[in-house]
């Protein structure tokens, strides 16, 4: 794809979270993902799903090779790259769906962006010092994710949150990266105890007066589970209610599991707005 349809395609899709709540439909190529690892690793499930999700209502799809969850083994940046280069190519295009590369490498930040994908999302805070310039140099969107590196259940995350916000936010525009092209994730679940990460849901509102669009994701994570008792199959209840919440105090885009079942909670919820005003 040029590089002129891939920041057309980022600018619609930044343009178009301002107007209505987005959803970034996961697409997982990995045989070890918590939720779903295999559902989708080979080459015609992967598309097939993707193609799923298109008509089940995502505006986005973020295609991923190597798993975040706990405990998972690392994978190489070779590997990772045969993962999904290949399916970012045939899923991409100037007349689909844009396209998000969930990664924490520049290396395979930069093949995905010129493969196709407009937005990289780094759920590890910038833990690859190269990949915000990766962003600003292929015009890519970047999902900037609080990410601590390590857990510390006695820290406030939510004041902690803003804070370090500010000055990853400083960083990325020094690297290159405009402010106008930064997203921003609390990073549920990513080195936060249980009760930290209700802590960075109930401070989204405080993310969204940044002025930055605001991406969540909770889709049946473990959070959840734990407060339900439940399995990673029967969290959509808690998914929603978590990811509705989050709408109401300004989200811009969900990053889900099960599209079909946000995208019309969210319409119900568009539609009781609608009439209150």
């Amino acid at each position: 794809m040029r590089h002129e349809d891939r920041i057309r395609l980022r600018d619609e899709l930044l343009a178009e979270a301002r107007q209505r709540t987005l959803i970034m439909g996961i697409l997982n190529v990995t045989p070890d993902s918590f939720s779903d690892g295999g559902a989708h690793d080979g080459y015609e499930e992967a598309l097939a799903h993707a193609s799923l999700m298109v008509a089940e209502g995502a505006d986005i799809i973020d295609i991923g090779g190597e798993s975040t969850r706990p405990g998972a083994v690392a994978v190489s940046e070779a590997e990772e790259l045969a993962r999904t280069i290949p399916v970012v190519k045939a899923v991409a295009g100037p007349d689909r769906k844009p396209v998000s590369i969930d990664t924490y490498k520049a290396g395979v930040a930069r093949a995905a962006c010129e493969a196709g994908a407009v937005i990289i999302n780094d759920v590890t805070g910038m833990s690859d010092p190269g990949i915000v310039a990766a962003a600003a140099e292929t015009g890519a969107a970047y999902v900037l994710t609080y990410h601590r590196g390590a857990k510390d259940p006695e820290v406030d995350a939510a004041k902690e949150m803003l804070s370090f916000f500010e000055r990853a936010i400083e960083q990325c525009e020094a690297d290159g990266l405009p402010r106008e092209h930064i997203i921003l994730d609390p990073g549920v679940g990513f080195a936060k105890s249980y009760e930290q990460n209700f802590q960075v849901l109930g401070a989204v509102d405080g993310l969204v007066r940044t002025g930055l669009p605001v991406l969540i994701g909770v889709s049946r994570k473990s959070f959840i589970g734990k407060l339900y008792g439940n399995e990673v199959g029967e969290r959509l209840t808690g998914s929603l209610a978590a990811a509705l919440d989050s709408v109401r105090r300004g989200a811009h885009m969900l990053r889900v599991h099960d599209v079909a079942e946000h995208k019309q909670a969210i319409q119900m919820w568009e539609a009781i707005e609608h009439a209150a005003h």
